[in-house]
């Protein structure tokens, strides 16, 4: 048997969709391209969406865009993919990390303001796994210290804390689309904001700096080719068309997991924390540190693609221990969890024979040796 981790959810329609655009002569900067960014903002009950080439490509446009700079400092957190901190190293910004909540893997609130010195310009949280952290707390603090929000969103679209959306909180908000999400255009991402001005300079920056007359080589200021192709707008279109149904799927998925995993002796199924909805990027348990690797090769063994998430956590990679000196016990908590963390194959096309098989293995794996 053969459980891959993860499989992208693509249907006739964006085979369809990507034939179409191949048969016309217009393979970037098109009609998709503008019709995805509509659908996208729509959904997510913003004003205005901004399509790129990756989640990536959008969180450092947000950096610039806010005008983060050399030796400004930007709080987040370190039990996120790589992207969320390198972000800022793109303009020579600082990121500095607080700790995380055990319950929900997202930022702790509670530990921000003593990380605030005159430096800091934003806060960059991430929802992680499909997850958003305390918002509303975070909120009041930016706005008692005058500071920006970037949302990383890029794991958790339609995600709510507190009945508000992921992506609906920060002065700008960042979605991811890799073949792992709950939607893909293969590769691509999305900014979303409710500002004008920034939804402009957004427009500009991705395309080379032009101006708003998108004059042919006239350019108003440094950019970037971040643009994303008609091709993975064309998914795009189909894919947000089906988010909803994608993720409501994926929440009846996680439900048979907690179901038949819950009364595995040495194992935590995850919690939803209070005044949330998850949109499940992945579905991930916990077991005993010392045991973890060992299971994370028997599942592999035995036929079930398993990966840690995330190990190490960012301030362990060996680029942050080399620029910033890191070490481990500096965030407890998002180490801890690195340490625990497994996620099981989480996609459309498990079966129920599978989801017995995968809590068989584990339960042996864990209690049997």
């Amino acid at each position: 048997m053969k459980i891959f981790l993860s499989r992208p959810n693509i249907g006739e329609e964006e085979i369809k969709a990507v034939t179409e655009v191949l048969k016309t002569d217009q393979l970037a900067l098109g009609p998709k391209a503008e019709l995805f960014e509509k659908l996208f903002a729509s959904l997510t009950n913003t004003k205005y969406a901004v399509a790129v080439n990756s989640g990536t490509s959008g969180l450092h446009l947000a950096v610039r865009a806010l005008d983060i700079k050399d030796g400004d400092e930007v709080i987040t957190t370190p039990f996120s993919f790589i992207a969320s901190a390198n972000c800022m190293l793109f303009e020579k910004a600082i990121p500095v990390f607080v700790d995380v909540e055990e319950e929900t893997y997202g930022m702790n609130p509670d530990l921000i303001e003593a990380a605030i010195t005159p430096r800091t310009k934003a806060i960059l949280p991430v929802h992680v796994f499909g997850q958003c952290c305390k918002m509303d707390e975070i909120e009041k603090i930016a706005k008692k210290h005058n500071l920006k929000i970037i949302e990383d969103a890029c794991e958790s679209p339609l995600a709510t804390h507190n009945n508000r959306q992921a992506g609906s909180f920060g002065d700008c908000s960042v979605f991811a689309f890799y073949p792992n999400k709950q939607m893909t255009t293969g590769e691509g991402g999305m900014i979303t904001t409710n500002d004008e001005a920034l939804y402009n300079l957004f427009l500009s920056l991705r395309n080379q700096g032009r101006g708003n007359s998108l004059e042919w080589l006239t350019h108003t200021r440094l950019g970037y080719n971040y643009r994303i192709s008609e091709i993975s707008a064309a998914i795009g279109v189909e894919q947000t068309k089906k988010l909803p149904r994608f993720i409501e799927e994926k929440r009846e998925l996680a439900n048979k997991y907690n179901s038949v995993l819950g009364n595995i002796n040495g194992l935590t199924t995850p919690i939803t924390g209070k005044s949330n909805t998850h949109s499940w990027f992945v579905y991930s348990v916990r077991v005993n540190a010392e045991k973890r690797n060992k299971v994370l090769k028997g599942l592999n063994d035995n036929g079930i693609q398993s990966k840690a998430y995330f190990y190490p956590c960012i301030h362990l990679q060996e680029f942050y221990i080399n620029e910033f000196g890191y070490k481990a016990g500096d965030y407890p908590i998002a180490e801890k969890l690195s340490e625990e963390l497994i996620v099981l194959p989480f996609h459309h096309k498990i079966t129920n024979k599978e989801i017995t098989y995968i809590e068989s293995t584990l339960n042996s794996l864990i209690n049997n040796n």
